[in-house]
C-alpha cells in the first residue's frame, strides 16, 4: 500500500502522525507528510484510520 497527502489542504491537525507515526510526520512548515515508499504491513489498519480520521480529507491509501 501506498498512501500520499495533499498538501495544499493539509490543515496541519497532526492526527495522521498521532494516529500512524510510521508513515506520516509534521514537516517544518506544519503540514503532514508522507515519509515512507510503502506502508508497512502491519501498520495497513493504522494508515487507513488516519485517512478515514482526516478532517480534511486530504489522505489517500492506495493498494
Amino acid at each position: 500500500m501506498k498512501a500520499k497527502i495533499d498538501r495544499d489542504g493539509c490543515i496541519g491537525c497532526g492526527l495522521c502522525s498521532e494516529v500512524c507515526p510510521s508513515v506520516f510526520r509534521m514537516a517544518d512548515d506544519g503540514l503532514a507528510e508522507v515519509y515512507v515508499d510503502e506502508v508497512p504491513a502491519e501498520d495497513e489498519d493504522k494508515a487507513i484510520e488516519a485517512q478515514e480520521g482526516c478532517p480534511v480529507s486530504v489522505i489517500e491509501v492506495v493498494e
